[in-house]
């Protein structure tokens, strides 16, 4: 296990409930601590929930506290070297697939594929590779990602759909799931090429195994497909997430410079100010170069702007369904394999 002095957890609003609950009633000497909920110490460590959910654990004795109070207790799972034990298979080799910028509005959506095997467990944890949800510094995802890549050299495989492509998808699929199976297929066929005796590939269960199965080509066939829940908590798929993260942060960095615009992650309200101010400086067309057109948000620019829709053409009509928490597998589901819509090689 890595013995480490300081650890950083976003807490989901039920863990910061618990944790809160944890240093109110224990034995901990509460600490006045600026931007936090609470904050208290132990003999060797100190303990602060910040006001933003992020919990940082700091001390000689930070990694007792997350082992035996924060992990079992709050988060109420392993990341500290105990997954072998609760999952044998975690140490062989195995792919993880994850991707980011699904919700943002700027931006493309990037699906990255990560391998792992004994040998690169210890230097992921080191690095403090883990689910890039829960690394609140920008700056840190871009280390940890240039990082990684470094470590993996060619165990790894991107697949990075630019606004324009993706638009051009989504008006054609009407499935955010469906272009998401097709891009997690290429990531994995692309990894195969350097790893072709990879047995497993794990991702997060975002809808039908079946659509992922029925994009592969043969190189993939043979694969295991695994998609289970809170799958970033593997290893493999936390890297992929992390990569994945960088790439998207990367290319918000490049349009930044390319426009002279700041681009935040998202789709707020500063996101929208930023889109509204892009359309003024070149013209509504923009927005099919540099945004997912299908959100809601894209509607509300425009209407700030005395426009509509029909302004950005066939690609800029289809718009986001609205969600029902289920999957439905249609017919028009399955037939992704083989699509002239979709396209062979990495879009960009």
């Amino acid at each position: 296990m890595i013995n480490k002095s300081s650890y950083t957890y976003k807490l989901t609003d039920e863990q910061q409930s618990i944790l809160c609950d944890i240093l109110k009633h224990g034995n901990y000497q509460p600490v006045i601590m600026e931007h936090t909920k609470i904050a208290a110490r132990t003999p060797d460590c100190t303990i602060a929930l910040f006001k933003s959910g992020k919990c940082l654990v700091q001390g000689k004795g930070a990694t007792d506290f997350v082992t035996f109070v924060l992990e079992p207790l709050v988060i109420q799972g392993a990341s500290l070297g105990y997954e072998e034990v609760l999952d044998p298979q975690i140490s062989e080799p195995h792919m993880g697939i994850d991707e980011s910028g699904k919700g943002d509005f700027f931006g493309p959506l990037v699906i990255a594929a990560a391998y792992v095997d004994k040998s690169l467990i210890d230097p992921m944890r080191e690095m403090d590779v883990k689910d890039s949800k829960n690394i609140t510094s920008d700056n840190k995802a871009l280390a940890i990602g240039r990082s990684l890549r470094e470590l993996l050299g060619n165990k790894f495989s991107i697949i990075k759909i630019g606004p324009e492509s993706y638009n051009r998808l989504y008006s054609r699929m009407r499935n955010v799931n469906s272009i998401l199976g097709w891009a997690h297929a290429r990531a994995i066929e692309n990894l195969l090429d350097v790893l072709p005796n990879c047995p497993r590939a794990i991702s997060d269960q975002f809808g039908s195994k079946k659509q992922v199965e029925n994009a592969l080509m043969s190189k993939g066939r043979k694969i295991e497909l695994i998609q289970k829940h809170k799958a970033e908590s593997d290893l493999a798929v936390a890297a992929a997430s992390i990569i994945a993260r960088e790439a998207f942060l990367r290319s918000l960095k490049k349009m930044e410079q390319d426009y002279g615009l700041p681009i935040k992650k998202g789709a707020s309200a500063a996101v929208k100010l930023t889109a509204i101010e892009l359309v003024k400086k070149n013209s509504p067309q923009i927005l099919l170069k540099t945004v997912k057109c299908h959100f809601k948000t894209t509607d509300e620019v425009l209407k700030e702007l005395n426009m509509d829709r029909k302004i950005l053409g066939p690609e800029g009509q289809a718009v986001s369904k609205p969600h029902t928490g289920k999957w439905h597998h249609s017919k028009k589901d399955s037939t992704t394999q083989g699509s002239s819509d979709l396209p062979s090689q990495p879009a960009s």
